[in-house]
């Protein structure tokens, strides 16, 4: 482990982005959130014992049930041991003190073949009402684009059990990431997916990801069940990568006035999707909140407590605070390993529950982080 070390770097001065006039800023009034964050803690290793890697997805434990520890961090893997991406079948538990335990080990028998292509667990992680758990699944046969699949997402109960999957026929192709909303008795699910034609094209860029919300209802005892499905975003670029697998739109949070924020992977943007919670149609790409600049092919994204945008890159390995204004007003460097530096090294991560830091997950170096 890396253990602990203070940052060697950090940008506080906004810089040109799209829509704003050179020198412009547009810094939220509380000032940049990563700006009094200036140490990263390496808190634990998140491989299993089946030794799966490639920690993905994120979701901090609210209450406690079951299995489900409040303050406790649930964490995705995507690759099986054999390092094959599309292969992973865990979630890991992960305390605030970097303890691991698994919450969850999902197998083929377990989605009993509703599954298109089977599970590897992606990115898509998220907890809902009455604990429910909702996890993607990307899943490929030996690691490559070519065997991937449109897989599906499966819900599980506070102990780690599948209760519910939901496939193709629910508008699910690639599930590469989402997030939740709760509502009364119903949760309100955004899934990107970024297999719309992509494994057809052979690499060729192709403007066919999507955004789908899905309406669960929740508030019950008996399984999550689907009121409805909407596509709110469409056409955002998506490509196989033979590193990357596939490359695509990755990380969306909804903000408090229900705009919803997805990070525009492959064209190195931010996107905003207003109305999101009622909207009938699709946005289309949306707006252009910010572009290029810090971003350098943006992955995870969250919402920081002053309402700014937390992404992680994945061509190096910065995490960039972008203001609804589309203001990039400082950075951070998370990992400096690798060439060039921590380049795929950055995916999920979560504000922590005492809304004073960030947990964030290496890929690198397969560990649970934290910038405090």
């Amino acid at each position: 482990m890396r253990g602990n070390h203070t940052l060697g770097r950090l940008a506080m001065v906004a810089i040109p982005t799209a829509g704003l006039a050179l020198g412009q800023v547009a810094a939220s009034a509380s000032g940049p959130f990563i700006a009094g964050l200036t140490h990263v803690t390496t808190l634990g290793s998140t491989v299993p014992h089946n030794g799966d890697v490639n920690p993905y997805g994120m979701a901090v434990v609210s209450q406690n049930w079951g299995r489900l520890v409040a303050g406790d961090v649930l964490i995705s893997n995507f690759n099986a041991a054999s390092n094959f991406q599309g292969t992973g079948t865990t979630i890991a538990e992960m305390t605030p003190q970097g303890r691991r335990s698994v919450f969850a080990h999902i197998t083929s028998s377990d989605v009993r073949g509703i599954c298109t292509g089977g599970v590897g667990l992606t990115t898509a992680l998220g907890i809902l009402h009455n604990h429910w758990v909702i996890v993607g699944s990307l899943p490929t046969t030996d690691g490559t684009s070519a065997t991937a699949k449109a897989g599906c997402l499966i819900i599980l109960d506070g102990n780690g059990n599948v209760v519910e999957t939901l496939n193709n026929a629910d508008g699910i192709n690639g599930p590469w990431d989402l997030t939740t909303v709760d509502r009364g008795a119903d949760s309100f699910v955004f899934v990107t997916n970024v297999l719309n034609g992509t494994v057809a094209a052979g690499g060729a860029v192709v403007n066919r990801g999507t955004v789908v919300r899905i309406v669960l209802h929740t508030g019950g005892s008996a399984a999550p069940w689907i009121e409805s499905s909407t596509v709110v975003g469409s056409g955002f670029a998506e490509r196989t990568d033979p590193a990357a697998l596939v490359v695509g739109p990755t990380g969306a949070a909804v903000s408090a006035a229900g705009t919803l924020y997805v990070a525009d992977t492959a064209s190195n943007r931010i996107a905003a999707i207003p109305d999101a919670l009622t909207r009938k149609s699709t946005a289309f790409t949306g707006t252009d909140v910010t572009s290029n600049g810090w971003l350098n092919a943006p992955l995870g994204l969250t919402l920081a407590p002053n309402g700014d945008i937390l992404t992680v890159n994945a061509g190096d390995g910065r995490i960039v605070e972008t203001t609804a204004a589309g203001a990039q007003v400082a950075f951070h460097w998370l990992d400096m390993s690798g060439s060039p530096p921590g380049s795929g090294a950055l995916f999920g991560l979560v504000v922590t529950p005492t809304r004073n830091g960030v947990y964030f997950v290496d890929d690198a170096t397969n560990t649970f982080e934290l910038l405090h």
